[in-house]
């Protein structure tokens, strides 16, 4: 029923006796759930509670009741967000339905269960089931066997036929292993692969032989796992050939967003380094354990985040470019750190490749890195150690004249290597 409404992943969420109407769906420690559940903007909501302050953050969610058998709006269902703890919770599920589960979200009982349908467009669809619904007992027993992304049970791969999609997946990549070299193609326009010239197309030709569309939901996507692929040198030590890019947010604050791109790169910026005439840069690497940049004069920092606890104290926190001087060159904060980081998949797959040309040809690794349960937590504690770092391209051509040119690029990147920080599961395996 959730998928002839347009759902195209499947969860489960066992409730516990809090798990109600009144003291909120509990939906995981961390903010992982923000990857597995569409949401809007985050919002600060600071409210005063017994002579205390609240400090939490709340996301509007696009949900759905189909209790009735159709979809019913539930129009303030929202994530909460606890920084405090951290956790994630859901509450206004009920607030304006009128065929709504009420009798069980509003109960403590034991064994109901939530499912979720999580559609391309940003709705989410839900049912609940008392302990002796067929699908709940069904769901018990299934519990050992199905796959789980935090509090969630993972039910897409009963929908898409598959015994187990980490099993698929990994049968689906030893497939194109054994292929060998592959020529370059990309999926076209009329749904079929044709051959692609361009050097960056080692992650099209995965995608074409997985039969994914280059324009799918949000990333390529395999059974809900988001593909990337990275070339190496060999396939003996499989040693990433660069940086693997993990977002590139524009800056949300600072004298960069205040008084534009232009103006930044006449104030921080530098002259081309090869001497071409009339151009200004502004590059170089930016860690939170480096000092002032020698080109720039401004240096990365994480303020309102308590790399130790791994918690934001701060909601209005951010990550700035900051010069000796404390004035900000450009931030980002949490809240837009929290919208690009939350567009990564709860599952992403890693495979390495190989490229000869002319004409391109790759040929895909043995190994891929199986990562789960990423958290914009392990992000911003990944930014505090300096692994994950700020990587900008940002230049102004024709900068003496009355027309330059600008081009932005703000990146943030991390080694290869590093990649394991960033999922609470991460596994190498053999295929």
């Amino acid at each position: 029923m959730l998928s002839s409404f347009g759902a195209v992943r499947f969860y489960a969420k066992p409730l516990a006796a809090n798990d109600n109407s009144k003291n909120q769906v509990y939906l995981g420690g961390g903010f992982g759930a923000l990857n597995i559940i569409p949401h809007g903007s985050i919002k600060d909501d600071v409210t005063h509670v017994a002579g205390s302050v609240r400090d939490r953050a709340k996301a509007p969610v696009n949900f759905f009741w189909v209790t009735s058998g159709k979809p019913e709006s539930a129009p303030d269902a929202q994530l909460i967000l606890y920084p405090k703890y951290p956790e994630v919770r859901m509450s206004g599920f009920l607030r304006g339905t009128k065929n709504g589960p009420n009798l069980l979200m509003t109960s403590r009982a034991e064994g109901r269960v939530l499912i979720l349908g999580i559609c391309d467009d940003g709705r989410v669809l839900g049912d609940v089931f008392g302990r002796d619904h067929p699908a709940a007992i069904r769901l018990s027993e299934l519990a050992g066997v199905l796959s789980t992304s935090g509090v969630f049970l993972e039910l897409t791969q009963l929908r898409s036929g598959a015994q187990d999609t980490r099993a698929a997946l990994l049968a689906a990549l030893k497939n194109i292993y054994d292929e060998e070299w592959i020529a370059s193609c990309k999926i076209g326009k009329s749904g079929q692969p044709e051959p692609y010239s361009a050097r960056n197309g080692g992650g099209y030709t995965l995608e074409a032989k997985l039969g994914i569309s280059p324009n799918g939901y949000a990333e390529p996507d395999f059974l809900g796992w988001e593909l990337k692929q990275y070339g190496v040198r060999d396939f003996e030590r499989y040693i990433a050939k660069s940086p693997v890019t993990l977002m590139t947010p524009e800056p949300t604050g600072g004298f960069y967003r205040d008084a534009g791109v232009e103006a930044f790169l006449r104030r921080f910026g530098y002259p081309d380094k090869s001497g071409k005439e009339g151009r200004i840069n502004f590059g170089g690497v930016y860690t939170n354990t480096k000092e002032h940049h020698p080109d720039t004069g401004l240096a990365l920092r994480l303020e309102g985040f308590d790399a130790a606890k791994g918690k934001i104290e701060d909601l209005d926190g951010c990550i700035v470019l900051v010069d000796k001087y404390g004035e900000l060159g450009a931030t980002w904060s949490f809240r837009d750190i929290m919208a690009h980081w939350n567009r990564k998949h709860a599952k992403a797959a890693y495979v390495p490749s190989i490229m000869k040309s002319p004409p391109p040809f790759y040929k895909y690794g043995g190994v891929v890195q199986l990562c789960e349960e990423t958290d914009v937590l392990l992000l911003l504690k990944a930014i505090a150690a300096g692994s994950a770092y700020y990587d900008p391209g940002i230049k102004m051509e024709k900068a003496d004249s009355n027309k330059p040119l600008l081009k932005r690029r703000s990146q943030f990147r991390i080694k290869h290597s590093g990649l394991s920080t960033l999922y609470r599961n991460f596994e190498e395996v053999a295929l």
